[in-house]
């Protein structure tokens, strides 16, 4: 039996997310081994992946605080927390998906994986 095949992340939700993580500094978009991540530049740090399921879903994953993590597991859906990586959680992207929430979680995983000189740059409202 053939493995049901992963769809390709729409352009509506890459869209939206480019504009998020486009106003972190460094952060570039490149292709990952299915879907599109987001790394700061010149470092192996991934501040979201983005991509589609077998199961014809799509998510995105990114870093938490480890207090959150928990949360994450707890909530249900759309959160998740991934099966690898101590803080990796994610969020499942559909029509409700919140954008403004995820802005400032995407915010909240690039100034984890970000060198101090970058994550002093970020804009984060009461930080």
């Amino acid at each position: 039996m053939a493995r049901p095949t992963r769809p390709d992340v729409p352009g509506r939700y890459l869209a939206r997310l480019r504009a998020l993580l486009a106003r972190l500094p460094d952060c570039r978009e490149e292709d990952a081994w299915t879907g599109v991540r987001w790394r700061v530049s010149g470092t192996t740090a991934t501040v979201a992946h983005v991509f589609g399921g077998e199961d014809q879903l799509f998510r995105i994953i990114f870093r938490a605080e480890p207090e959150e993590v928990m949360a994450f597991q707890h909530l249900g859906v759309p959160y998740f927390k991934a099966e690898w990586g101590g803080n990796v959680v994610g969020m499942l992207l559909d029509d409700d998906t919140d954008w403004e929430e995820l802005g400032e979680l995407l915010t909240d995983s690039f100034c984890l994986q970000a060198p101090q000189r970058l994550v002093d740059l970020v804009d984060r409202p009461g930080a």
